[in-house]
């Protein structure tokens, strides 16, 4: 258990599913993301996009369930389909935190309302070591490694991997931690990758 009351050290933007008790006293399961606070006397916070159950739950019922699961097939449920449970907890489930959730911000970006939410702990329970903290910045520089290696590969055409390393770029400066982001400098600084899509 982390100082911070979560069940895991969480660092950039920590991918989870969040169950929210719904109106009909159904548990919604929904992707959330985690983003760390750059000071430690921070809450962690989440945002929410458009009028989703989750929000909407939050509203009404001040908080719900954060989850960090070892299961796939948990988060693309919780990504792209309505997904409703009796109890909170998945079967994938290493470990849960409770969480209050206030609402400390809000906006809009091209229509679509926002809303960022302060998520604090209030009971943690860890069932498997380790807990999965999956970051995608992280995943981010593994692939981005994958796809520098093979710039100069005849069989790969370059400007299909100058584009999945600007995206790679992209996720890890919005995802990742000050680990992922000197490690993608460090790409950057072998491969020249920039320089190369600017030559385009």
């Amino acid at each position: 258990m982390s100082d911070s009351g979560w069940p895991v050290s969480l660092r950039g933007v920590t991918e989870s599913v969040v169950a929210t008790l719904g109106p009909n006293d159904r548990w919604n399961q929904a992707a959330l993301g985690l983003h760390a606070p750059d000071d430690a006397g921070d809450p962690v916070t989440a945002v929410t996009w458009g009028k989703t159950r989750t929000r909407g739950n939050f509203e009404r019922r001040g908080g719900g369930v954060i989850q960090f699961t070892t299961d796939p097939r948990e988060f693309v449920d919780a990504a792209l389909d309505v997904t409703e449970t009796a109890e909170p907890v998945r079967d994938g489930a290493a470990a849960w935190v409770e969480v209050d959730a206030r609402r400390i911000e809000d906006g809009e970006d091209e229509g679509t309302e926002w809303v960022r939410w302060a998520l604090t702990p209030q009971s943690a329970t860890v069932r498997d070591r380790p807990v999965p903290a999956i970051n995608r910045g992280f995943y981010a520089v593994v692939d981005a490694t994958v796809a520098a290696s093979r710039l100069d590969v005849p069989a790969f055409d370059t400007e299909t991997l100058l584009d999945r390393l600007d995206y790679f770029a992209e996720t890890v400066e919005r995802c990742g931690g000050p680990a992922e982001r000197e490690a993608f400098a460090r790409v950057d600084d072998l491969t020249g990758w920039r320089e190369r899509n600017e030559s385009l």
